[in-house]
């Protein structure tokens, strides 16, 4: 198999997604996040995702009935490097949402159309245990077995925001997500088991200035565990 450290190019497609009532979040669905490359490898990965469904206000706005439809396209660039002689990756994400939302709004049926920003994601994963930092000839080498890796994701407060309005793309706060991961070949299989958990800073300007709720609103959230898990299977070297 041949390696080229100049740069490793993909287009991954993927469908699926979930929006909340003031933010779009693709689903953190990621087998092999934690697959180990050689120094300096460079790789373009473009995203698409897909929400059709039903939205949950939980009370927060006199909206019943809310449905959406939207597509989310993420494009990504990853670079691995090395961290105290183990294998790391950086990767930063800047996605763009396109979507329609419908509901009854006092009883009146209303529509909105949102196009613009998602907030931006930047991730560092570094491989505490059978990862070691390796140049092409020694990865050509090199077979996985047993993985533990950590990694952190920061979502700086980005994206399109409009206080006054409750369907926004951008979420007008901060997110952090600390992870641990851990990865087992056998043979032609490999599991995957993450743990982490989505820690956010206050919105403190939420749904403010309109007619609903004409003064200043503070939106807050609490953490919210994060648990996954892949099996996936190699049926044949490049596939």
């Amino acid at each position: 198999m041949r390696f080229w450290t100049a740069a490793l190019c993909g287009i991954l497609v993927s469908i699926g997604g979930s929006l909340q009532a003031n933010v779009s979040d693709a689903q953190d669905l990621a087998p092999r996040a934690y697959l180990i490359t050689p120094l300096h490898s460079n790789a373009v990965t473009l995203t698409y995702s897909l929400f059709d469904g039903s939205l949950l206000f939980e009370g927060t706005a006199p909206i019943t009935g809310a449905t959406a439809r939207a597509h989310a396209v993420i494009f990504s660039y990853s670079r691995s490097l090395g961290v105290l002689g183990r294998t790391a990756n950086f990767t930063a994400s800047l996605p763009y949402g396109v979507g329609n939302f419908r509901g009854s709004v006092v009883g009146a049926e209303t529509h909105a159309y949102r196009s613009g920003l998602m907030p931006a994601s930047f991730r560092l994963s570094v491989n505490l245990i059978g990862g070691p930092a390796m140049s092409v000839a020694e990865f050509r080498k090199w077979r996985q077995k047993s993985i533990l890796g950590i990694s952190f994701r920061l979502v700086p407060q980005t994206g399109q925001y409009d206080s006054s309005k409750l369907i926004n793309w951008g979420t007008n706060r901060w997110a952090f997500k600390p992870e641990l991961a851990y990865s087992q070949r056998r043979g032609h299989w490999i599991l995957d088991a993450y743990a982490g958990a989505w820690f956010y800073t206050k919105n403190p300007d939420f749904f403010s200035h309109n007619q609903f709720s004409p003064g200043i609103n503070t939106q807050t959230q609490n953490p919210i565990a994060s648990f996954e898990g892949h099996l996936s299977y190699d049926f044949r070297p490049r596939l």
